[in-house]
């Protein structure tokens, strides 16, 4: 079987940078176990599946896999898939809009522009989240080897993935962090949670592009010991500003960088609306396209 495959680099307007995505178009014939098969072998923290949409109200169907385990949800497969599939033709938007059916159910998502200047946005699947307790921030602080802000507190955001977030002194302190991994990984087995994101602000530096909060995500108990820009991590701490007040501090608008410990620095915008509703989007570019052989 030969189905047509995208890689593209995603939250980033030029090529080798971002957060890359393998996407496999046609893969309705494809078994679970091959689905995770081809997820291992290309060794990036995401592949997708575009499939025909089982809700009338999906344009397409997405299935996202880790290198480990499939995922119900993930923020910057959402973007790059979206972008794959317009750019082949498979989907039309209506009227700027388009509808994602994934194992967390319907997504919608917004584009903006076309070609090299096209910009796709999602609305955040609604949150659940429980504070960590004392004995859990004590054992993140040991992890990390740095102390997070207590002022808000850390907490466990469940967007699909569940992401621990805590907001650390400033950007400065989250781009110099070396976590030791291999604790990360059995505590977040441990608790049944995707990953630690972490976040701290950039000072302030008067331009709407930005970045306002550096942002890093490590998820290696799914494959991904960093993931190098992550869409549903980025919407956690957006939760995160929102239900501690800190989005009066940062803005209900604003640019986030992460990537750039990992040399592929890219840009999330982020939007948090008066009714609570997140939307997180950038652009993507294409850098591979060719056939996978199953």
């Amino acid at each position: 079987m030969s189905l047509p495959f995208k890689q593209v680099d995603v939250f980033t307007d030029r090529p080798f940078a971002g957060n890359p995505l393998a996407v496999i178009f046609g893969a309705d014939d494809l078994t679970d176990s091959q689905m995770q098969r081809i997820a291992n072998w290309t060794n990036l923290s995401e592949t997708t599946f575009l499939l025909q949409p089982q809700n009338t109200a999906a344009d397409y169907r997405l299935r996202i896999f880790s290198p480990r385990a499939e995922l119900v949800f993930a923020g910057h497969p959402t973007v790059g898939s979206a972008h794959a599939a317009l750019e082949a033709g498979v989907v039309t938007p209506k009227n700027g809009k388009l509808v994602q059916e994934c194992a967390v159910g319907l997504v919608a998502l917004t584009v903006q522009g076309d070609g090299a200047q096209r910009s796709i946005a999602f609305e955040l699947p609604p949150a659940r989240t429980r504070l960590l307790e004392e004995a859990e921030v004590a054992e993140l602080e040991d992890i990390l080897g740095a102390k997070v802000e207590r002022a808000q507190a850390p907490r466990v955001v469940d967007v699909g993935p569940k992401w621990t977030i805590a907001r650390l002194q400033d950007a400065t302190l989250v781009r110099e962090l070396n976590p030791d991994l291999g604790r990360m990984e059995a505590f977040d087995r441990r608790r049944g949670t995707t990953g630690v994101t972490l976040f701290g602000a950039h000072a302030p530096s008067g331009r709407d592009d930005g970045p306002h909060l550096e942002v890093r995500s490590f998820a290696p108990a799914f494959g991904a010991p960093e993931d190098p820009v992550c869409g549903s991590g980025n919407g956690s701490v957006a939760v995160f500003l929102r239900d501690t007040g800190l989005v009066e501090t940062i803005g209900r608008r604003y640019v986030a960088s992460q990537g750039a410990r990992l040399g592929r620095d890219g840009r999330v915008r982020v939007s948090i609306d008066e009714d609570g509703t997140v939307r997180l989007g950038g652009q993507c570019v294409t850098c591979v396209e060719g056939t996978l052989r199953t």
